[in-house]
């Protein structure tokens, strides 16, 4: 088994003729949270579209443990252990929470089984949801509907989780809540590709950094590495990540 779970080689693409990843390149290494970092409009969320099959890359490939999935359908992704949490409130506010994980399985396709032992398992890992299984999703705090996407991601027991954006909307408590589990997941062998604004944050929670500009890798290594690096203060337009010389 090697330390690589996915790669993209090249990977060129967009939305109709306005081209958006421009030849990019990255690894990301099994077990690990890699964080994806970089100026607005330098293509993250299109990536993460690019892997699960949301666009099809026009040259370039994508290798998932060694597999070729691109151009692969997003139920295919879901079959082979990649799982997607895109930005923003993605639930079905007016049903339970036991309900919202239950469809959860739909995308999945008929070949999931045992679907009520993977919704108790999902709740254990969650208690707080497990108090609030019959409630309606509308009724939950925004870190709390966070946590339900997530956990309804786990249900499929995926073996990469993308998630795009956990921070986004959130208190800074809530944050550090969201932050934790993913850490927790990590620690229990799944592997995280996160896109994230909140980059000093999630940098630190993580084992490896990318920075993307202009649709390319423009930097990859260690998380503390990126975060010290003061060519990422200059990509984020003055941003500053990099702590300031003594």
């Amino acid at each position: 088994m090697t330390e690589t779970i996915l790669e993209l080689d090249d990977v060129v693409g967009g939305y109709g003729r306005i081209t958006i990843l421009n030849g990019c390149s990255f690894k990301v290494r099994r077990g690990a949270i890699t964080t994806v970092i970089g100026p607005n409009g330098a293509g993250k969320s299109t990536v993460f579209k690019a892997i699960f099959g949301l666009i099809r890359p026009s040259s370039g490939r994508i290798r998932f443990d060694g597999t070729d999935i691109t151009g692969w359908s997003p139920r295919q992704l879901l079959e082979a252990g990649i799982v997607y949490v895109p930005q923003g409130r993605n639930l079905f506010p007016e049903l339970s929470v036991r309900h919202n994980l239950e469809l959860g399985t739909v995308a999945a396709g008929p070949g999931i089984r045992d679907v009520g032992a993977r919704i108790e398992r999902a709740l254990d890992r969650f208690p707080i949801l497990r108090q609030k299984a019959d409630q309606q999703a509308s009724t939950l705090s925004g870190g709390q509907q966070k946590q339900l996407e997530i956990m309804r991601g786990l249900l499929l027991d995926p073996r990469l989780i993308l998630i795009d954006e956990p921070s986004i909307g959130l208190s800074p408590l809530l944050v550090q809540e969201t932050f934790a589990i993913l850490t927790e997941l990590r620690d229990q062998g799944v592997t995280i590709l996160m896109v994230e604004q909140n980059a000093r944050s999630a940098l630190q929670i993580s084992d490896e950094g990318i920075v993307l500009e202009l649709g390319r890798a423009r930097m990859q290594g260690p998380a503390d590495e990126i975060l010290r690096d003061p060519r990422v203060g200059q990509l984020f337009l003055g941003g500053g990540l990099a702590e300031p010389a003594a």
